[in-house]
């Protein structure tokens, strides 16, 4: 690992008062929304060790930046909204054309495993991050720019055409210099910094990290969550929230018994693999109670319905979860009590990492001009 990448430069991201305003169309036939990039003068500090502080504000105005849609209208963060930890608040977000995606759109946090690209200096360091609900992708730079090529999502036809679309417009040209002082404005330098951006959001300071520290407690019910979570119920089998990433090790896909047929195989419409069909990667729960919707689809409108699935709902299905099998084969009945379910919202509660969803160098730089 190159020790330049622990530098972090404190290099001025736009010139103090420069707003260059662009036009957004928010619905077909709507009036459009004009709206003015703003940035600090001296760029935000993201105490990143994966990248510096300029290529990450270049990230941040990619990430919110509707043209890099085909028509304009739509942005990385439009279905990823900051408030709900970079997920979306409906069952499945709305692309360019109007159009439904297929599937719930996950949280960002806690992506660095994924960032291997610029951390070791272009080759793979070994750490991997699935990604996507069926882990089609492990390399966040190859990712980030999926949905921007996705036919339903954002609609850009090639790599070429983003690029273009980048070069047309006249503030990226200061920003890719502060970025990339000796380097053109390509996909690789624009993969670069869009996956600095999505991996420089992370989620550490919540209350059972602060617990974890000893500069806080649980009150009586948290507590009483807490061991439920990790003992009675083993939660924390799969959902392993002392680790960041949130997740157990070597895969991080199951399946838990939401159908006995599934009309969406998840992890088995990747691996072509029989013994895939339902899995899908286990969620990090960091932030859990502001994503809903839950599950792949979005069929869970709150944690009480997540809690009701596993105590009572969980369908028979050939590769349903060891953990989730009885002693007689089929699902167990794990019949959790209102008010267990109560204790164990409440400690998920402890969970939500307020600082993130609400810090200004993570928020949209682009403000709807007066």
């Amino acid at each position: 690992m190159k020790s330049k990448f622990f530098i972090l430069a404190l290099i001025t991201a736009a010139i103090a008062g420069n707003f260059i305003s662009c036009t957004k169309e928010t619905n077909a036939g709507s009036t459009p929304v004009v709206t003015e990039l703003n940035l600090p003068a001296t760029a935000y500090h993201y105490n990143s060790c994966i990248s510096n502080d300029n290529v990450i504000t270049l990230g941040r105005v990619l990430f919110y930046d509707t043209k890099l849609s085909t028509n304009n209208t739509i942005a990385c963060g439009s279905c990823h909204k900051q408030s709900t930890a970079f997920s979306d608040n409906v069952k499945f977000s709305t692309g360019f054309e109007s159009k439904l995606t297929k599937r719930n759109t996950p949280p960002i946090q806690n992506l660095q495993n994924s960032l291997n690209f610029i951390v070791n200096n272009g080759q793979s360091s070994g750490l991997s991050n699935s990604l996507f609900w069926d882990g089609r992708e492990t390399f966040l730079p190859n990712m980030v720019l999926k949905p921007v090529l996705n036919h339903i999502e954002m609609g850009i036809n090639s790599m070429d055409e983003i690029v273009n679309k980048v070069k047309a417009t006249p503030y990226y040209k200061d920003l890719f210099e502060k970025a990339f002082p000796t380097e053109e404005i390509n996909i690789t330098n624009l993969a670069k910094a869009l996956s600095s951006f999505t991996a420089s959001i992370i989620s550490s300071n919540t209350k059972f990290d602060n617990v974890s520290n000893q500069t806080a407690t649980f009150s009586a019910l948290e507590e009483q969550g807490r061991n439920l979570f990790f003992s009675k119920y083993n939660c924390n089998g799969c959902h392993q929230t002392q680790s960041l990433n949130g997740y157990e090790q070597g895969g991080g896909f199951v399946n838990i018994g939401l159908d006995g047929n599934y009309t969406d195989n998840g992890r088995g419409g990747i691996t072509n693999n029989s013994g895939d069909n339902g899995k899908f990667k286990i969620p990090n729960l960091r932030n859990v109670t502001v994503t809903a919707p839950y599950m792949h689809d979005g069929r869970f409108t709150s944690l009480e319905q997540v809690l009701d699935h596993y105590s009572h709902n969980i369908k028979n299905h050939p590769n349903l979860d060891p953990r989730l099998v009885g002693a007689n084969g089929m699902p167990i009945q794990m019949n959790i009590s209102g008010q267990e379910k109560a204790a164990i919202i409440a400690f998920l509660g402890t969970l939500t990492d307020y600082s993130m969803i609400t810090d200004v160098k993570f928020s949209n730089p682009f403000v709807v001009k007066k």
